[in-house]
């Protein structure tokens, strides 16, 4: 077995505060438990002025998942995914060992972790790197139209660093619009928008507004207000569960509550419901080169026909998980988020899954795995890089203590 050694007691004498925010290092870090939320981290960051260089959207998202399983956000054609600003995990093994793993120290494992979905072993805390935050966001809004100017124009804006922030939402086939932005202590008055006060329109609405009318924009969002832009709606999903959620009148009486916990809606969906929405609707994150972006929305296009869709860029270094590009060098790659009603005719969900699996498969892209997953073990291992993850959890004796990452995700092993 290999020799991993476990972590010892933080020394008293050490500063608190020091060790919180990382001064030891050259760059600041937090210390964080796995059940810590997005939610709860950037309403004690951005209160003293950090932040998370790469920040998922909604409130409930946990550290702790974001690890296991991924997490990515508008920064992301920067920072990459959420694993590659974290600099070091705390786990408990199968033998019941407390490891410490970084770039240096147990590296094997530091790169196995991420989308290893808590079958290696059980996270304990993460230190994830911090960046200094300012008040607002510049947040520039562009209609564009025609799906070939969508895609050039999205890999145009994720190309150039000077944007903090890129984000596109897609309404149907030829109509998008683009979103980039950059932090700043400064907003003019007059184009504030609070868009997380519970009265405001919900996001994809108020950029949808950008479209219709045909004309650009700038607005100057608070940072906790942007970085959690989608979760009021949960991004579009809320508009089947409450259809009217977005009318004025709900929003001011009873926009509040909304919205409600997933965990919650979860646990009292009936069989019935469960197997309904299973069939008729989709929940989907594909990530695939950026120079794959138009043939990927018309290959979605055909199989599900689900709009809006969301375009994240990221930046995929090389690296040895489970996840990284095909030619070892970086490569930009584009989260495209589909989530929502089929509307294609004879929509079948096992079906039209595996034909949108086989594509990414093709392009050498990878499906998130909270998802729905149809493929066998064989296409798994073919889209993810299963070496490192193997070779460990025999040194680490984990087959007999935690499932196969596939065993746990995919619908045909479960079933």
């Amino acid at each position: 077995m290999a020799s991993y050694v476990p972590i010892g007691v933080m020394d008293s004498s050490e500063s608190e505060i020091d060790y919180l925010f990382g001064f030891r290092y050259n760059f600041k870090v937090v210390r964080v438990e796995p059940l810590a939320n997005m939610g709860q981290v950037t309403a004690l960051l951005n209160s003293i002025g950090w932040t998370l260089p790469v920040l998922p959207e909604l409130d409930d998202l946990t550290v702790g998942g974001l690890v296991m399983g991924t997490g990515i956000e508008s920064s992301s054609h920067i920072y990459g995914l959420f694993q590659h600003i974290c600099v070091a995990y705390e786990l408990v093994l199968a033998d019941g060992s407390l490891v410490r793993c970084t770039e240096e120290e147990n590296s094997d494992l530091f790169h196995a972790v991420p989308w290893s979905c808590g079958t290696l072993g059980f996270l304990v805390a993460a230190e994830i790197k911090i960046v200094p935050a300012k008040a607002w966001v510049k947040l520039r809004y562009e209609p564009v139209r025609g799906l070939e100017n969508i895609c050039k124009r999205f890999a145009e804006a994720s190309q150039n660093k000077q944007n903090t922030f890129v984000e596109g939402i897609q309404y149907s086939l030829d109509s998008a619009v683009i979103m980039t932005g950059t932090m700043t202590d400064h907003a003019e008055p007059d184009k504030i928008n609070r868009i997380g006060l519970h009265f405001k329109p919900w996001f994809f609405k108020h950029v949808e507004s950008y479209l219709k009318g045909e004309r650009s924009g700038v607005e100057f969002i608070p940072l906790r207000h942007y970085y959690h832009r989608h979760t009021q709606s949960i991004f579009w999903e809320i508009q089947d569960i409450i259809p009217f959620g977005n009318n004025p009148a709900f929003r001011w009486l009873f926009g509040w509550m909304v919205p409600p916990k997933i965990s919650l809606l979860k646990l009292t969906q009936g069989e019935t419901i469960r197997r309904l929405y299973e069939q008729h609707h989709v929940v989907q994150d594909m990530l695939v080169p950026m120079k794959h972006l138009q043939a990927a929305i018309t290959r979605f296009h055909q199989q599900i026909n689900v709009y809006p869709l969301w375009l994240c860029p990221f930046l995929l270094p090389a690296g040895r998980g489970m996840v990284h590009p095909k030619g070892q060098q970086e490569e930009l790659y584009v989260d495209i988020g589909a989530y929502g009603e089929p509307k294609v005719k004879h929509f079948e969900a096992r079906a039209s899954t595996r034909q949108l699996e086989k594509f990414v498969r093709d392009v050498h892209g990878f499906q998130m795995l909270y998802a729905d997953v149809y493929m066998d073990r064989e296409e798994f291992w073919e889209m993810f890089d299963g070496q490192l993850y193997h070779k460990l959890r025999a040194e680490l004796g984990c087959k007999e203590a935690f499932p196969e990452v596939y065993d746990k995700i995919c619908k045909s092993a479960r079933h």
